[in-house]
């Protein structure tokens, strides 16, 4: 499918594949989508500035940068952001199409209905996307798919009328006559407000008055805080929704100046935020933010998991903020036609964002899509015509284009390249997919994991999705005949595992595949040190792990599908059992009791690990403690020795010498993990036994549900 991407400075329209249905979600075949002139084009301007620059302006982005080079070295943190700066980024958050599938779970939405859909990173330019129900909204049948392919512009402008709250016979002022800005005039109308808007373009205020404005100000030739205070008999105005896009603080203050006593200004828009104090206090002003399309908006248990607020208590979520703009489409009490100014096919995208910075700046661009049968979503292959095979390495299919995988695991790889190839991509979201594959040079890329399972020629499959899925994609790789490396947890809960382990049982099948799961701590050059003095051992270990693992929040997705413990303490437990090299005979657990909502006392934990022959492990794993102290420290202690690890960076024995490795970055057996992978599978011997991966899985299990 073709679909609009943001590269140095220009919008393209680009083949990717086209995405795959999950539970809770619509799939959509769009008809038109709605440029955002504002947002869009701001994106589109720093994509084609240099690094430097961008990192000037978006502090926020570089302490990401600067934490990931910390975690993982400096050219794996550099190597992510230029693969990002080269491959582009999707845009759009607004467009209209038909239904060609619902996932489970989905009531509301039928194959075949009219819908809009919002949401930045769902709602793209494309010919196809995935979006979740709570994000979607039926179009009245009268109702043309162009008008409401604006319903994310109409939800944002309606949010913000009704955050100022404004009543019959008001007051109120809209600065800005953008898209925003001349939605909201009508809104506004509408509600029997008295309407007052101002800008500097004179065109924009030419339509706001053929909209219905009352009084209409240019700023640059008229005193706009003299004005609206004469217009309002001396009292100002009772609400100003300010919708316009500024670095300047100047138009936020005489918003304030403009105000009534007890007035309010509703930000919308962007300002610049030096707010004097003088503005505000004797008029006992309130400033208020409207965010985005209203309450839901950002709230993950809403937008992405589909939990509506009930109608008794959040009488306008986002969803209903736009169904209600649909309707006032529908019966002509909101009107676009001066508004709407072109629409470009989608294989005009860069000519469609150019215009847009012309020197007519048209209000609203539209891109349009050809119909498409719902067999054509099923395009989901895109190859690369430059792949050259080398069959003397082990093909690779990647599941899942995750951070973790591009940074550290495909890296890993190229340094192997005389083991392992990447053959394959597969990715929920195409562009994130194509990126990647492009990248390492992968022959193909598609959305559905079926392609790589029947593909004859995929050796092993490298699964780094969501925690959730990786037990099921496991199973149906290894019933495929694939080897398989999935990233840790090998499963979320019992069930799913006994199925794994069934596999393994099943005497039908003769020859079957090697599986890792990515406990990558044994393998570290530290943890290997250890092991080679301690398993000369006469006496059983005593081993304290202590990890400090950094705060979370309550509804953070972490804590999903098994949590912190099920999907990051198997790795600690896994590291204990390879020290101990013994069976896991009992589990003793312990959680702090939280005196509020902020912690949570399932990832502050204290395990207490005790072995066959004797050996002891104590886990403390805590979100509570500061983030500036190192995360990992390992004591293991036996015959009157101590080896001390420091956070996979250093090394020391106490009573024995030891090899004192010390490293700048940890060092945590990524790398390490990959070698024993192609051992297993070209010389079949397990890197990690069927039983100690169970074992340890299990171990999780026990913990999190004590």
């Amino acid at each position: 499918m073709l679909q609009a991407i943001i590269k140095k400075g220009k919008v393209i329209a680009e083949e990717v594949p086209s995405p795959i249905l999950s539970e809770g979600e619509v799939l959509i075949a769009v008809s038109y989508s709605c440029i955002s002139a504002g947002t869009e084009l701001k994106s589109v301007g720093n994509s084609g500035e240099n690094l430097l620059v961008r990192a000037m302006k978006q502090p926020e982005n570089l302490k990401k940068v600067i934490d990931l080079a910390k975690a993982q070295g400096i050219a794996k943190a550099f190597s992510k952001v230029q693969q990002k700066v080269k491959y582009g980024t999707p845009t759009g958050y607004s467009n209209a199409g038909i239904v060609i599938a619902v996932g489970e779970g989905v009531n509301n939405i039928k194959v075949g209905d009219k819908v809009a859909a919002a949401g930045a990173g769902l709602a793209n330019h494309a010919e196809y996307v995935v979006v979740p129900q709570n994000l979607v909204m039926k179009v009245p049948e009268a109702l043309d798919l162009q008008l409401a392919s604006t319903v994310t512009l109409g939800g944002i402008a309606l949010q913000g009328v009704r955050r100022a709250d404004l009543r019959m016979g008001e007051f109120g002022v809209v600065i800005g006559a953008g898209i925003l800005g001349l939605l909201t005039v009508q809104f506004l109308k509408n509600s029997g407000i008295r309407t007052i808007v101002s800008d500097i373009n004179e065109d924009r205020l030419k339509i706001a008055k053929e909209l219905g404005a009352d009084l209409v100000i240019n700023p640059a030739k008229t005193d706009l805080v003299k004005t609206v205070t004469d217009f309002t008999g001396g009292y100002g105005a009772d609400g100003i929704i300010f919708t316009a896009a500024t670095a300047s603080s100047e138009p936020l203050s005489d918003a304030f100046k403009s105000c009534k006593k007890k007035g309010r200004v509703i930000l919308v828009g962007v300002s610049g935020m030096e707010i004097k104090r003088g503005d505000i206090y004797q008029k006992e002003l309130d400033f208020k933010i409207s965010t985005s399309y209203g309450p839901g908006r950002y709230d993950r248990q809403y937008e992405d998991l589909g939990h509506d607020y009930p109608y008794a208590y959040v009488r306008w979520t986002e969803n209903r903020n736009m169904a209600e703009y649909l309707r006032m489409l529908q019966e002509d009490k909101v009107k676009l036609d001066l508004l709407i100014n072109k629409v470009y096919p989608i294989d005009q995208a860069e000519e469609a964002y150019d215009s847009l910075q012309g020197p007519e700046k048209p209000i609203i661009v539209l891109l349009s899509y050809e119909p498409k049968e719902a067999e054509e979503a099923n395009a989901k292959v895109v190859v690369n015509p430059e792949f050259s095979s080398k069959r003397e390495v082990l093909n690779v299919a990647l599941v899942g284009a995750g951070s973790f995988a591009t940074a550290m695991h495909l890296p890993n790889m190229e340094k192997m390249k005389d083991k392992y190839a990447l053959y394959a991509v597969v990715n929920r979201t195409g562009h994130k997919g194509k990126s990647v594959a492009t990248h390492f040079n992968a022959k193909y890329v598609t959305s559905d994991i079926a392609d790589v399972l029947n593909d004859d020629e995929v050796d092993l499959v490298f699964i780094t999705t969501q925690h959730k899925d990786h037990a099921s994609l496991v199973l149906q790789s290894l019933q495929a005949g694939k080897h398989v490396f999935v990233e840790k947890p090998l499963a979320t809960n019992q069930e799913d595992l006994d199925k794994i382990v069934a596999f393994y049982k099943d005497d039908s099948v003769s020859e079957k595949p090697f599986l890792l799961t990515g406990f990558n701590r044994r393998f570290s050059k530290y943890a290997q040190e250890i092991n080679e003095h301690t398993k000369n051992r006469i006496n059983p270990l005593y081993v304290s792990y202590r990890i400090n693992a950094g705060f979370k929040p309550s509804d953070d997705a972490i804590h999903e599908h098994g949590g912190r413990v099920v999907g990051e303490v198997c790795h600690f437990i896994d590291l204990i059992s390879f020290l101990t090299n013994a069976p896991l005979v009992s589990v003793s657990v312990d959680k702090i009791s939280p005196n509020n909502d902020q912690v949570r006392d399932d990832d502050n934990v204290a395990i207490v690990l005790k072995y066959q022959d004797g050996s002891v492990g104590n886990l403390q794993y805590f979100s509570v403690g500061n983030k500036s102290y190192q995360k990992e420290n390992l004591e293991v202690h036996y015959d009157g020795k101590t080896i001390i690890m420091d956070d996979f960076k250093k090394l020391t024995g106490y009573g024995l010498k030891v090899n004192e490795l010390m490293g700048k970055i940890p060092e945590k057996g990524q790398y390490e993990e990959l070698l024993h992978m192609h051992e297993a599978i070209t010389a079949g011997k397990w890197a990690i036994t069927l039983e100690d991966m169970v074992q340890t899985t299990r171990a999780t299990f026990l913990i999190q549900n004590s």
